[in-house]
């Protein structure tokens, strides 16, 4: 049977619903905006009411939410005492207010914060995200729900704490009060849209609201059966999911709702139409993280179907921040493919690009069979996760080399003769203690997070948590591999190259002369940073800083792999990524011998720093994505690439053609992941010096897309930077 992958004419009726979803979401995110400043992470779906207040109840002497059994009595109060919403433009009910954290005291108790000597090492270089207490970044199984629904994950939980008769049952009791409170929280989303029912004028609009009573009023019990009620249930999950520390995933979404459509259409019941509609109005809800394409498990075929064409309509005709991932593998549905990136160009965002062979294929280098790694579906930022089944904890840690490049000098400047040779031996010591660092503090969280914040919502997702009694985050699920991401590989590359080329080879700038002008952040000595400054760093082609970073790269990866966490034997899996946390980690990063000045940002992931081709050659993408292939951990984490591309110069670079080019030999190098916007100089520049002459642009930041008017001026300047780094010299 041939793949239907015609676009979905929408009648006026949904062209216009969908349009004032658009903007509603705008008007939305203006007010959050006013209320809240600028947002330097994904647009979150949630709708501010300043008004709300909630009075938590303490499960701790210091008057935290701690806990399973509190934590589910809280949730449950907080549930039943939020504002019920339904928009009128969207197929579903229900929203998210934001954070249960910020109307509520939670996190580690006092007694189970890291011990003295882990603070003093994260004190020492600047480790910001230790990756203690790093919660949510995992990706549940939603078939879970669609077969059993609330009321079944009721009677499972139950049957559970019956069949297990443990001596402590908070585990069991807080997840009951969470399904509980969901339960009532559904409920009270059915008289409000009966009560909106009964007072629209518009019969259209009445009879929407019926059938958003209907379908929470059945999904109160039972498991979803049509294409609108999985959608809905997945949207009360995303509320549920983002209120508890940002949950964010929903792993394979085309091959979860194609069941559901197939078996609508079958019936007669749903058109491509409406099941755009469903979709666009679950992501007005929210921005989950999602995949679609990719391969089956064994690897017989591309998971590609109607459905998935019909994710990317909604995502375009809507027109709003979505985090939709294609997954790329020489197999992949190149109408697809194309299509995604015909919409990018369009609309100046899209779909990001997950690559097969880096993700599934560095995976299997674990140890782990290659179907296991094909299962693997993006679900965050950066990082991908098995449904269900693995605890990894990605993109909660940055292990900053520049930092360690720091002690380094510090270390240098006391030798009687400085050597460059020493200066390697130097860094090694001080990355290695930030490594040891984090697999120690890994070890802790192990230990205390389960008694603090257990991953409540996601256990109800996951195979093992409710069947063993157990927190996924120890011991519930049999998958555990812990990430450390690396940053400021070529901040670090560039300044060994500058080094090795200024002082060593060229001997145009003494030990000494180097230590002074850093110490004095090149203050008076302009001309000397430029000198460090020029030479051909990261990123241009069989340079020394290449090497650089590649030696880097493998001594962190080695490292990292050397060993498992000292006290409970737990997988560390290496990665390089830094989100928007170029900024903030070096504002406590001292200046640089790459001529970067203290204070200034490091280097993203695996990326040369912006301009890196200046002076050298015409920029092409291809030269950053080669940059990024070469440096890979290599062991399924990513390392991002992001491409910022001038669509009035795309035409004149081949176009879309050369964009499918770029990511499929991207795909065979090892790389594994491609984020890409698509906009003009002019558009950009306006933006950035006046958000509101653009308030619907929407970007890439990283691995999440934002409105750009809700990034701060030092977040919408690293998209810039990007962008005009692309420019010929």
């Amino acid at each position: 049977m041939t793949l239907n992958t015609e676009p979905v004419p929408l009648s006026p009726l949904t062209a216009q619903r969908i349009q004032n979803l658009h903007d509603d979401k705008l008007e939305i995110n203006n007010h959050k905006i006013h209320i809240k400043g600028n947002l330097n992470i994904d647009d979150h779906g949630y709708i501010v009411y300043e008004d709300f207040k909630f009075t938590h109840i303490p499960g701790h002497e210091s008057g935290l939410v701690h806990g399973c059994r509190n934590l589910g009595q809280n949730l449950r109060k907080f549930l039943n005492e939020i504002p019920v919403y339904i928009n009128k433009n969207s197929a579903l009910a229900t929203c998210w207010i934001g954070f249960f954290q910020d109307f509520a005291p939670i996190g580690l108790a006092p007694e189970d914060r890291p011990p003295q000597h882990i603070r003093e090492i994260i004190q020492k270089y600047g480790i910001i995200q230790s990756g203690i207490g790093g919660m949510n970044h995992l990706c549940p199984d939603m078939t879970i729900g669609f077969e059993l629904g609330w009321g079944g994950l009721l009677e499972k939980v139950r049957a559970y704490r019956t069949q297990n008769a443990p001596a402590d049952t908070s585990f069991y009791d807080g997840e009951e009060e969470l399904i509980l409170g969901i339960q009532e929280w559904i409920r009270r989303h059915v008289e409000y849209a009966n009560t909106l029912a009964e007072n629209a004028q518009d019969e259209e609009e009445r009879e929407n609201y019926r059938e958003i009573a209907r379908i929470n009023e059945w999904l109160i019990d039972n498991p979803p059966l049509t294409l609108r009620e999985a959608c809905q249930f997945l949207a009360h999950f995303q509320c549920v999911d983002r209120t508890y520390f940002g949950g964010g995933a929903l792993g394979q979404l085309d091959e979860l709702l194609r069941p559901f459509y197939e078996q609508d259409v079958s019936d007669g019941i749903l058109t491509d139409e409406e099941a755009v509609w469903y979709v666009a109005s679950l992501f007005f809800n929210d921005t989950h993280y999602s995949q679609i394409g990719g391969l089956t498990p064994d690897g017989s075929r591309d998971m590609t179907s109607r459905m998935s064409f019909l994710i990317l309509e909604a995502m375009h005709d809507l027109c709003i921040p979505a985090n939709i991932a294609i997954r790329v593998h020489d197999g992949i549905n190149e109408p697809l493919l194309r299509r995604a990136l015909e919409y990018t160009v369009q609309d100046g965002f899209g779909c990001c690009y997950s690559m097969a062979q880096g993700i599934e294929e560095g995976y299997a280098k674990n140890g782990y069979p290659l179907e296991l790694g094909r299962m693997r579906a993006k679900t965050g930022c950066n990082w991908c996760a098995v449904p269900g089944r693995e605890y990894p904890l990605q993109d909660v840690t940055r292990c900053n080399f520049a930092r360690a490049f720091n002690w380094a000098m510090e270390d240098l400047k006391q030798q009687e003769n400085p050597t460059l040779e020493a200066l390697w031996e130097l860094f090694q010591k001080h990355l290695h203690i930030m490594v040891d660092c984090f697999k120690e503090g890994y070890d802790w969280h192990y230990e205390v997070v389960s008694r603090n914040t257990p991953e409540i919502v996601d256990n109800l997702f996951m195979h093992g948590p409710i069947e063993r009694g157990l927190n996924c985050a120890q011991g519930g699920v049999d998958i555990y591999n812990l990430n450390i991401d690396g940053i400021g590989l070529a901040t670090v590359a560039d300044s060994f190259a500058a080094i090795e080329q200024r002082v060593v080879k060229e001997q145009r700038l003494t030990w000494e002369e180097l230590f002074d002008v850093l110490e004095r952040n090149y203050d008076g000595a302009e001309d000397v940073r430029l000198m460090l400054k020029n030479i051909h760093r990261f990123g241009t082609p069989d340079s020394p800083a290449e090497r650089w970073a590649v030696k880097i790269r493998d001594d962190y990866v080695s490292y990292c792999k050397g060993s498992l966490t000292p006290k409970h034997h737990l997988m560390i899996i290496p990665g390089m990524f830094s989100h928007g946390d170029v900024y903030m980690y070096g504002n406590v990063t001292k200046a640089t011998p790459n001529g970067r000045k203290d204070g200034e940002p490091i280097s993203h992931s695996s990326e040369p720093d912006p301009g890196f081709a200046r002076g050298v050659q015409t920029f092409s993408p291809s030269l950053k994505a080669n940059a990024v292939a070469k440096t890979q951990a290599g062991y399924g984490n990513s390392a991002p690439l992001h491409l910022d591309i001038d669509t009035d110069l795309l035409s004149s670079s081949g176009g879309v053609d050369a964009l499918v080019t770029l990511i499929h030999t991207h795909n065979h190098m090892n790389g594994t992941l491609i984020n890409l916007n698509c906009l003009t100089k002019q558009k950009l520049l306006e933006a950035h010096e006046d958000p509101s002459t653009h308030p619907d642009l929407v970007v890439r930041v990283t691995g999440y897309s934002a409105f750009f008017a809700s990034l701060s001026k030092e977040y919408r300047q690293q998209v810039v930077d990007r962008f005009l780094a692309n420019e010929p010299a």
